[in-house]
């Protein structure tokens, strides 16, 4: 092997060792997350982990931030926001299969990695909307509705988090461009980013609510829109 998998090998075991002993992951978490990582390595390499990697950081400092307010509204995270394997699917299951196809098809390797980027711009959009929204947003309204509602039930969205999930969606699409190179590809994450947090506020209004589906199956549809509105987009307008 290269010295560069030797390197991503010695980051990735350090990080998920580290990550199981402060209990931000389960073993089982873990165990799932180096999976993924190891997909997303193959299909771009250092860039790809670096984006998984901030989406990772950013979703751990904002799932404890304030989480005794959280804990107060109901809306905290179980097990202190310790990630199951479960929940490492829901938000990075979908990376890690376009990081595959990058992979074996490096004929689409500039669209995958795109897809790539914008499923993981979505589940930092949606993760940064819900846990900082709900601390620091003033008015929270039902996302189909625009009614007044409560915050943390499902469905229900603010301002503020809505902001928080955009600055989410702009950070994965900064560590994008990068390292792929400042092209429109920046607004389409961005934009895929934004649409998928959407998308995850009205399937939680709609079919979560309604039990049809769990969080994690929502999660992981809504990692599913932003790859699918990147795709459009591009094919529409290019890249």
């Amino acid at each position: 092997m290269t010295i560069d998998y030797w390197l991503f090998l010695f980051i990735l075991f350090t990080t998920i060792f580290i990550s199981v002993k402060k209990d931000k992951l389960t073993w089982g978490g873990g165990v799932t997350g180096a999976g993924i990582a190891c997909c997303i390595f193959l299909g771009a390499g250092f860039r790809g982990l670096a984006m998984i990697g901030l989406f990772f950081l950013l979703g751990t400092v904002a799932t404890s931030w304030q989480i005794n307010a959280k804990e107060k509204l109901g809306a905290a995270e179980d097990n202190k926001g310790r990630r199951t394997a479960g929940q490492v699917v829901a938000n990075g299951g979908a990376a890690g299969i376009l990081g595959l196809l990058s992979f074996f098809f490096p004929g689409q390797q500039n669209l995958f990695q795109l897809m790539m980027a914008a499923a993981i711009s979505s589940a930092t959009a949606d993760t940064l909307s819900s846990e900082l929204g709900t601390v620091y947003g003033k008015k929270f309204y039902n996302i189909l509705s625009f009614q007044y509602d409560r915050p943390g039930e499902n469905g229900v969205v603010s301002i503020e988090g809505m902001l928080f999930g955009i600055a989410g969606s702009m950070l994965i699409a900064i560590i994008y461009a990068l390292g792929f190179g400042w092209t429109i590809g920046f607004w389409w994450i961005l934009v895929s980013g934004t649409v998928g947090n959407i998308a995850d506020s009205i399937l939680g209004a709609t079919v979560e609510k309604k039990r049809y589906l769990k969080n994690d199956s929502v999660n992981f549809m809504n990692t599913v829109a932003g790859a699918l509105t990147a795709l459009i987009l591009n094919q529409l307008l290019g890249s």
